[in-house]
């Protein structure tokens, strides 16, 4: 992950980035997490499957503060709960970009869900 997250920083090009299934984990998420900081490009992430639990949504949530091109993050079963969907919560209520956040396979409550959903809607 470190590696393609070094491509992202400087790449003016890609605008879909599938990394299912890679196990990157927590540390895996904070190299992406740094390179959406700066990416200009990408709007479609997928991170499915990638145990990057709520620390990692954490370090995904700082970025979506920042990142003004993301436009649909799929973050399907990484352990993640309701602390993780929290960090995303405060991150989209100043992200104005991304419009689908699909967060199935988590263990995040229905009232987290509720607000997720919202603060979505405000962006499409």
């Amino acid at each position: 992950a470190k590696f393609i997250a070094e491509a992202l920083e400087v790449n003016q090009i890609l605008a879909t980035l599938n990394i299912e299934e890679d196990a990157i984990g927590v540390e895996g998420a904070k190299f992406i997490a740094e390179s959406l900081k700066v990416n200009q490009s990408l709007t479609n992430l997928h991170l499915e499957n990638n145990a990057i639990e709520d620390k990692g949504a954490h370090f995904i949530a700082e970025a979506l503060k920042s990142n003004q091109t993301l436009a649909t993050l799929h973050l399907e079963c990484n352990r993640i709960g309701d602390e993780g969907a929290n960090f995303i919560t405060e991150a989209l209520k100043i992200n104005q970009t991304l419009a689908t956040l699909n967060t199935e396979g988590n263990s995040i409550g229905a009232e987290a869900k509720g607000e997720i959903s919202g603060l979505l809607k405000q962006n499409k």
